[in-house]
């Protein structure tokens, strides 16, 4: 007995010291040398510490933030939850259509391979039965349920105006983005736009941009919410009879009160005024409108498939809609802050499973403010929560994209032992690579988080770097 144990403890001095020689091959690889770094991996069997270095410390997370948002989502709303976009008439107003907008931001969107207008077609289908060809009608879009702050105070200016920070609103359709197309045949002249798609009448563009030839996608559009001004800086490449970039739509529920205008027009109904809520909700008059007979209720995809469509492709725009709908579920009052509101119940509610919330600095959901800090211990008790704890545990863990196989993880750990072994999230803005999730290899299973900030060397010597320590565990 004696022998047994004095061998389990020169097993485990022997893996400690391993372990810390790992971390240190990490922390002085040189493409790390004058980064921040935070490491901490569990034996989720056990609660044994693996091996840890500066886990208190809280650094800049980008997209694992998302583990956080989709783990408190799923713990709140169950994995069955849908959003519900609703098409009604106005019993206050005979004459007058409703579009009620649930914060869906599935609606027209084209993440799972659906009819983008599926949407348009069924209402349009749907208010032909009620409606009289001899009559002109109004639409009223309500798109109020989180207000029109749609963005977080804390994104940067070369962010805001592309699709990956869309707004988040009541009314969300086409994923809030559009595919702006240009000619770059001519090398001598800068690109020529051609178009938007979808059309959008309004918008007005100051191009500056121009052309490269090492063939890369350097284009950004800039430009904040409701305004249909917008510049374009960067560089696309060269000879492509048509390219395109993305942008955010500025106003997502009045483009689709004109999009549903334009079908119920072609289809015999006249349209006469399209408009939203905003300009009520701005003056805080009183709701004029009553909601009468539901004439077509589209719904979203369940709740697990988002998530899904969250971590594995890292979907910024999801994942800002359901910290939002977690908040609004807090606090109802539509004039009220649904992403402050959301970011206070993630607090509360990981502070009620006893993780500790102290290292916590939350300005969005999805990762894009670098304002955004938490530490690697923080992250790894929701980890270990989420697999023993909740009874979502599957759920989330299918959420996750699997290592040299799907996602944002598609080139990372493939060919080594552990590909498809590994399910985690990864988080990348500039100067900032981590990565968390869960190592399961038969009886060794792992949750842990790597986070690496302010790093010199480029962020492919990083990525392997981190690869390499993974693979010594």
């Amino acid at each position: 007995m004696k022998k047994n144990i004095l061998f389990s403890l020169l097993i485990f001095f022997a893996s400690q010291a391993f372990s810390q020689s790992s971390i240190q091959r990490l922390i002085n690889n040189p493409a790390l040398k004058h980064a921040s770094v935070g490491v901490m991996v569990v034996d989720m069997n056990t609660g044994r510490t693996v091996v840890s270095y500066d886990e208190q410390k809280s650094l800049t997370p980008a997209s694992i933030t998302k583990v956080i948002t989709s783990a408190t989502a799923l713990e709140l709303l169950g994995e069955s939850y849908r959003y519900a976009t609703r098409v009604a008439l106005d019993e206050n107003d005979p004459m007058r259509i409703l579009v009620l907008g649930s914060g869906d931001p599935t609606l027209g969107s084209d993440a799972f391979g659906d009819n983008t207008v599926a949407f348009f077609i069924n209402a349009t289908d749907a208010l032909k039965k009620e409606l009289s060809p001899d009559k002109e009608y109004s639409i009223y879009v309500v798109d109020n349920l989180f207000g029109y702050d749609g963005i977080s105070p804390e994104w940067t200016w070369i962010d805001i105006g592309n699709y990956y920070a869309a707004g988040s609103y009541g009314i969300s359709i086409f994923d809030n983005s559009y595919k702006l197309f240009f000619n770059t045949s001519d090398r001598n002249v800068p690109p020529k736009i051609l178009r938007t798609e979808p059309e959008i009448k309004k918008m007005q563009f100051s191009n500056l941009l121009t052309i490269n030839t090492s063939g890369g996608d350097n284009g950004y559009i800039y430009g904040v919410p409701f305004s249909y001004d917008r510049v374009i800086k960067g560089n696309i490449p060269a000879g492509r009879a048509e390219f395109s970039i993305k942008g955010d739509i500025p106003d997502p529920g009045l483009f689709l009160g004109e999009t549903l205008s334009d079908y119920l027009i072609r289809s015999g109904i006249k349209i006469g005024k399209v408009e939203t809520a905003r300009v009520d909700y701005i003056a805080k008059n009183p709701v004029s409108y009553k909601v009468g007979k539901i004439v077509h209720t589209q719904t979203s995809r369940s709740l697990k498939d988002i998530l899904q469509e969250v971590n594995v492709k890292s979907n910024n725009h999801y994942a800002e809609h359901l910290l939002r709908i977690i908040g609004r579920t807090q606090n109802t009052d539509i004039y009220s802050d649904p992403l402050q509101a959301g970011i206070d119940y993630v607090k509360n509610f990981w502070e009620q499973q006893g993780v500790s919330t102290t290292s916590l600095t939350l300005y969005d959901g999805s990762g894009l403010a670098p304002k955004n800090a938490f530490s690697p211990a923080f992250l790894n008790e929701i980890l270990f929560f989420m697999h023993g704890k909740s009874k979502n545990s599957k759920v989330f863990f299918d959420s996750l994209p699997k290592a040299g196989k799907d996602g944002t993880l598609r080139n990372f750990m493939r060919g080594t032992k552990y590909e498809g072994k590994i399910s985690a999230k990864s988080g990348s803005i500039g100067g900032v690579q981590c990565y968390s999730g869960y190592l399961i290899d038969g009886n060794k299973q792992y949750a842990f988080t790597i986070m690496v900030n302010k790093f010199n060397g480029t962020r492919s010597q990083v990525r392997s770097a981190i690869e390499r320590f993974l693979l010594s565990l």
